[in-house]
This record gives structure tokens, C-alpha cells and sequence, in this order.
């Protein structure tokens, strides 16, 4: 599918080559000049989720959005072409950045995955880090009083799971209905499915689950846990949150793990909102995230 057949995606997508024969698919909207925006999107959503903040934000800001490797429009290499773990995608993000010139100071705005991967690639770069705003998200691992949920057991560690994702798309489409309040009209829910439809598209968005790390022995632990030490020195810049409470992964114990560390944030928590909280709650946070953006000029 082309971008043009997205609902209220009427961007024009760019592509590079972000390592030999592997294309990343990423929009560059706004001013040249204007205050650099970067938004990393999660599992299994797609630079999509970040359309309607990249619409209320590009008229002032350079909003920068890349689709990961197997995600969105980007390309879909087989496991023998590309380690789809959190340093790839953190190793990735800098590529595009460096790729774009852009190697000054930053808004960084993070959902799902895109809190490991964004916090990641910050640790060596905590200095470019301006402003944070963040939505049902992780930077830190499984607080104590948060059981796994089986559904994301059942892709992380379960080979009949594994098999229903890739084969049924089963977790982008489950995703699609339990993570709103709102019911997505027809045409959106398609277009968070789409890109993931066939064995071969939906890779990535098991292997995203099976890197969830939840102990030292997994791959990603150590930049996880990196993160979370690191994680109160953001406490003297400007903090948004922006949280569904309904949300069953990220629910009010991760909520309560930020706010612990960066206690000052502008906290925005909504309880009749999920996981999707930009799909519920835009006509609210748009306009938040944007007048928090200008009144916390850089």
C-alpha cells in the first residue's frame, strides 16, 4: 500500500538506505529551521500513530518520524539480513539523524518500544535531549508489581503465539481493537494492520516481542537498565506525559515510575483512554503537547 491510501496521512514519506540493501521509510516534515521534533513509535504501530501530533506540529516544528526496520514502509529483511533487537533500532535511529544533519538539540517523543529505543539512543547523547514527551511507554524494566501479561508472553515465549502473529497478523490486529476506548473508524484500523498482513510483514512485530527484556540474560537488558539508572538526570528539562490509564502493558505502575523520576513532569492522565492514547485523546493532547512545545521554547 501506498502512503496515499492512509486516512489523514497526507505526508509524503522519504526513504534512505539505513545499512546495505535495507531502506527505512521516515517522514521529514515542517521547517528546515524550525526546532527539531524526532517521534519513535512502538509495537506494533507505525509512524501512523504520530500523524495527527506531526499535523498540529509541522506548521513551527521539524518533525522527524522514522518507521522501523519491518514496520510501516519500511523495508521487511529476513532475520539473515538484520538483528531485529534494541540496539539495531537505537543504531538505526542515529543513522537517520545522521543522515538528516541533524545533530543538535532535540524534542524526543516516545510510545511503546519507542521509550527503550529513544532512551537508549540518548545515553550517550543526554546533552541534545531538550524535551521529553512521553506516552504509554517504558524506560526502566517490569516494575515489581506488574505481572507480564500473557498476551505479550504468548509472542515473547510461545511458538504457537509466535505463529499466529506472523501468520493471522494476530497482534497488530488485536492491538487495533483492545488498545482504544474509542473504536477506530474502519479505514484507520486498516491502515494500523496493513503494513503487517503475510508472514513475511509481520516479522518484526514478533520479533519485537520476543525482545522484551525482562531479566540479565536478555539482549536487551543492558540498554534497558542503563536507561532506568539514567533516567532521573531528564528531572531538569521539561517533562510531558501523556497517559491512558486503561491501558493493560503500560498502566499506572509504569505512569508511577516516571512521575518518580521526573517528578516536575507536566503530567496529563486520562481515564477513559488506552494504550493508543493519541487515538483517544488527540483533540486533548495535540494542542497540550503543542502549547507545552512553545511555552518551553528551547
Amino acid at each position: 500500500m501506498s502512503a496515499a491510501t492512509y486516512p489523514d496521512y497526507p505526508f509524503t514519506p522519504r526513504r534512505f538506505e539505513v545499512r546495505p540493501g535495507i531502506g527505512m521509510s521516515f517522514l521529514d516534515e515542517g521547517p528546515r529551521d524550525g526546532e527539531v521534533v524526532v517521534m519513535v513509535h512502538g509495537n506494533p504501530s507505525w509512524s501512523y500513530y504520530w500523524r495527527k501530533l506531526v499535523s498540529g506540529l509541522s506548521g513551527r516544528y521539524r518533525c522527524i518520524v522514522p518507521d522501523h526496520v519491518g514496520m510501516g514502509l519500511s523495508d521487511r529483511p529476513g532475520d539473515e539480513a538484520y538483528d531485529y533487537t534494541l540496539q539495531s533500532r537505537v543504531d538505526d535511529l542515529e543513522a537517520l539523524l545522521q543522515h538528516l544533519g541533524v545533530t543538535g538539540p532535540l524534542t524526543l517523543a516516545v510510545h511503546d518500544w519507542g521509550g527503550m529505543i529513544g532512551f537508549g539512543w540518548a545515553l550517550a547523547r543526554r546533552e541534545r535531549v531538550r524535551r521529553l514527551v512521553i506516552l504509554n511507554t517504558a524506560a526502566f524494566p517490569l516494575p515489581a508489581a506488574k505481572p507480564m501479561p500473557w498476551q505479550l508472553s504468548l509472542g515473547r515465549d510461545s511458538k504457537l503465539g509466535g505463529f499466529m502473529i506472523r501468520a493471522f497478523n494476530l497482534f497488530a490486529r488485536g492491538a487495533a481493537w483492545v488498545g482504544v476506548e474509542k473504536r477506530m473508524p474502519r479505514a484507520v484500523r486498516r491502515a494500523y494492520t496493513a503494513p503487517y498482513d503475510g508472514w513475511t510483514n509481520a516479522i518484526s512485530t514478533l520479533r519485537f516481542m520476543q525482545d522484551i527484556p525482562l531479566g540479565e540474560g536478555d539482549r536487551a537488558w543492558p540498554l534497558l537498565a542503563e536507561s532506568a539508572r539514567a533516567l532521573h538526570e531528564y528531572a531538569d528539562r521539561p517533562v510531558f506525559i501523556g497517559w491512558g490509564l486503561r491501558d493493560f502493558v503500560f498502566d499506572k505502575h509504569f505512569l508511577d515510575g516516571f512521575i518518580a523520576a521526573l517528578p516536575q513532569a507536566e503530567v496529563h492522565a486520562f481515564e477513559d483512554a488506552n494504550h493508543y492514547v493519541l487515538e483517544d485523546e488527540a483533540e486533548v493532547l495535540v494542542p497540550a503537547i503543542r502549547d507545552f512545545l512553545d511555552r518551553r521554547s528551547t
